[in-house]
């Protein structure tokens, strides 16, 4: 019997396919207007060195394998009995046995080359003298954890694929365990791994738009090792981007067939090297006819789970994504001091994410500049401000509000309250409107929430005399008014969990249920006609908490403290190699400084520094003492020599001078209560261990006040010896895909196993 095999990337050469391209120049002309160019300058000539480039060098192997294949067939009295093809070399199997058209083949595999040569940081190495168990063992043993075999080219012939910077570091592993050769090949992905999920993804769309034909010759699966059944040309071929080449299996299948003919079909002899290795080295691979059965049902079931298999862009609710105009269900959340900052607010929004831009305790000035430039450079994508409400100074989230109105920011995170203001109402009502009978809400809100009276106030419509009073103050008309009692306040909630900065120690698990049934009461209470979607956020650094918040009924997620210790964060980078090196028991609650008198907490990060330990001392002091004078002389001193490194008074007439102006009323209240005077005075202390830690300043490296919760020391696990394991390599953007298309694999891999057992 006989089989005809089709080679993949690596056997392509220069002057390939010769006397080809004459002798079929209406297919070579049918394959230049699909690529854009001459195919055959490019096998003949190659002028400009592209030939070895992943997205030219697969549209030219299918060109010259297929035409070859033409070839052949027209000086051979029989057809072979079974085609297979070697990764990219499947798809010209698929086109002999008649699965679909040349231009078809050829509009895929441009794209398939197109997808793969987009994915960066990857690596792969190809390793001569040892065999498969015994190189997962090596990998498992050496906690190469991102590494995994690619392609089971021979039982003493495997490649492996993966983070190029273990791909590097596992050369002297292998080759002190016995390798007769570690060769890195000359490719920037991690080609047939979970990190080919992304092109997998965009991938499965193009072949599911495709029509098959049935095929007329068996082929063999590079994922299966068997013959391609029923309909499942487009589900295999997604899966054989991101499963290994089971090339020992597949020539030992067909051994076992009886096939003792094998032809390659295409430049060079390279699978036919590896034909010869495998039948010295391996026995045919004899199965029986239930057992082929069995194997049906087996790819049916795969298929089936493909069919319907999460994507990164299918995580969350397609209904939220389609009103905030985003690819993913992914938001890059706020951090004060613009440490989320303008560069985050772009990169998220540019890659079909959100951002929004951390404006708490920036000034309005820096925050216009700022809005300007992020308009500029996103135009029509989306993006959004902070909203931090300021309990003492109403006055101050108006002005913010006015500004937000003035450049009309579509939408804002409102965090940190605890009812509603007149800045908010008045953000939320202004703009709003009816457009063909339907209302219309031309400013979104995102309501960051952790307690369930604040989530109600969110669902519920604007506070009626609030709306009152707006009218009064002819901020709002009486049209928008009487809208206002239709809609929500908020367009979505956001349920925080426990997480860095403000927190109300809240628990995910039981969080998310009870806000999700309030909001369905409020919905059914209130008739709104559009939907109210609930995100999370809170302790999500690693794939398997996105997995668990999208389960518990996330439309989106939120993430924050992972966002602070990358290259896009405006913090220092002594703070960023500090988040890089801490674990999840490294963080603890401290006063927030905003909200001193009120007794909230913030989660900060404990290694390495005093801030929490003197912060909670501060607010002791506070609560036991009337005034500054009240407390003994031995922690006055304390306070100020070393806490501060400055006297009260020094620090008093600092703040004085804040105040007066910018919010005179603040000392007039200090000059009248001595109480009040001294949460002045160490508010101070929380301004200024911030200040030190943006700005890096080593000497005050004890007294860094840095918000984060234990995500950030989940992320740091997570990406331990890979090429994001340092803050210099992490983007925020490109961190948000992987965390989303690593979550969708996360599930898509527990789906699976369900289904198995």
């Amino acid at each position: 019997m006989k089989a005809f095999i089709f080679p993949g990337q690596g056997s392509q050469k220069k002057r390939m396919g010769k006397k080809l391209f004459e002798k079929y120049n209406e297919l070579t002309s049918i394959a230049n207007e699909i690529l854009g160019y001459s195919i055959q300058t490019l096998c003949l000539e190659d002028p400009d060195d592209n030939l070895g480039q992943t997205q030219y060098t697969q549209p030219a192997l299918f060109v010259v394998n297929a035409l070859t294949w033409l070839d052949t067939i027209e000086n051979i009295e029989q057809m072979p009995d079974y085609l297979a093809g070697h990764s990219l070399g499947e798809y010209n199997a698929l086109f002999a046995a008649k699965a679909f058209e040349f231009e078809v083949g050829l509009k895929l595999v441009k794209k398939r080359g197109e997808l793969m040569a987009l994915s960066e940081g990857g690596g792969m190495a190809a390793i001569i003298g040892i065999e498969a168990d015994k190189i997962k063992t090596i990998i498992e043993e050496n906690q190469l954890t991102n590494v995994f075999i690619a392609n089971y080219n021979s039982p003493s012939q495997i490649v492996i694929s993966g983070q190029n910077s273990e791909i590097v570091k596992a050369e002297p592993i292998f080759k002190s365990s016995g390798a007769k050769m570690y060769i890195k090949l000359n490719v920037s992905g991690a080609f047939h791994t979970h990190f080919m999920n992304v092109a997998s993804e965009e991938f499965s769309r193009m072949l599911n738009d495709v029509q098959y034909n049935d095929i007329n010759i068996p082929v063999i699966s590079n994922v299966t090792a068997r013959p391609y059944t029923g309909n499942q040309i487009a589900a295999l071929l997604c899966q054989q981007l991101t499963s290994p080449v089971q090339w020992t299996d597949s020539i030992r299948y067909l051994m076992g067939k009886g096939v003792d003919d094998f032809q390659e079909i295409g430049p060079g002899n390279v699978l036919k090297g590896l034909v010869l290795r495998i039948s010295k080295e391996a026995t045919p691979l004899v199965i029986d006819t239930a057992g082929e059965k069995t194997n049906d049902e087996d790819i049916k079931k795969k298929s089936k789970m493909s069919v319907l298999k999460i994507t990164a862009d299918t995580l969350g609710s397609s209904a939220f994504k389609k009103v905030f105009h985003l690819k993913y269900a992914y938001i890059s959340g706020a951090m004060f001091r613009g440490i989320s900052s303008k560069e985050m607010v772009i990169a998220m929004g540019k890659a079909g994410m959100m951002g929004f831009l951390g404006t708490g305790g920036m000034d309005l000035s820096v925050i216009e500049d700022t809005i300007k430039i992020i308009q500029k450079e996103l135009g029509s994508k989306s993006y959004g401000m902070n909203l931090l409400h300021s309990p003492f100074n109403l006055a101050a989230e108006e002005k913010c509000v006015d500004l937000y109105l003035k450049y009309n920011v579509p939408m804002i995170e409102a965090s940190a309250f605890i009812r509603m203001t007149p800045a908010l109402i008045k953000y939320r009502l202004s703009g709003l409107h009816l457009e063909n009978g339907s209302i219309v809400a031309k400013h979104k809100i995102i309501g960051k929430i952790s307690r369930p009276e604040v989530a109600e106030a969110f669902l519920s419509p604007a506070p009626e005399k609030i709306v009152k009073k707006l009218i009064a103050e002819n901020k709002i008309t009486s049209e928008q008014a009487e809208l206002s009692t239709k809609i929500p306040v908020a367009d979505a909630l956001c349920v925080e969990a426990d997480s860095g900065g403000h927190t109300d120690a809240g628990i995910a698990y039981t969080l998310m249920p009870s806000i999700t049934k309030l909001r369905d009461e409020m919905v059914a209470k209130y008739g709104y006609p559009q939907k109210i979607f609930i995100g999370a956020a809170g302790g999500i650094g690693t794939p398997a908490a996105a997995a668990a918040a999208f389960i518990l009924g996330a439309d989106f997620i939120l993430t924050g403290s992972i966002n602070q210790c990358t290259v896009e964060a405006d913090t220092s980078d002594m703070v960023k190699d500090m988040l890089q090196n801490m674990n999840v028991q490294d963080t603890e609650y401290a006063p927030a400084g905003d909200m001193f008198e009120l007794g909230a907490k913030v989660q900060v990060l404990r290694k390495g520094v005093f801030f929490p330990a003197r912060a909670n001392k501060l607010y002791e002091l506070y609560r036991q003492n009337n005034s500054l004078d009240e407390i003994d002389q031995k922690t006055q001193h304390q306070l100020q020599d070393k806490f501060f490194k400055k006297s009260f008074d020094d620090i008093y007439e600092q703040t004085r001078q804040y105040f007066l102006k910018n919010d005179p009323d603040e000392i007039q209240k200090a000059e009248n209560n001595p109480k009040h005077k001294m949460a002045l005075v160490f508010r101070w202390y929380f301004w200024h261990s911030t200040n030190m830690a943006l700005k890096g300043v080593a000497s005050e490296k004890v007294n860094f006040q840095i918000h984060t919760g234990p995500a950030l020391g989940a992320f740091n696990q997570w990406v331990k010896r890979t090429d994001l394991e340092n803050w210099t390599s992490r983007h925020v953007d490109k961190l948000a895909i992987k965390m989303m298309t690593d979550t969708a694999h996360f599930l898509n891999q527990r789906f699976e196993s369900l289904v198995q057992e």
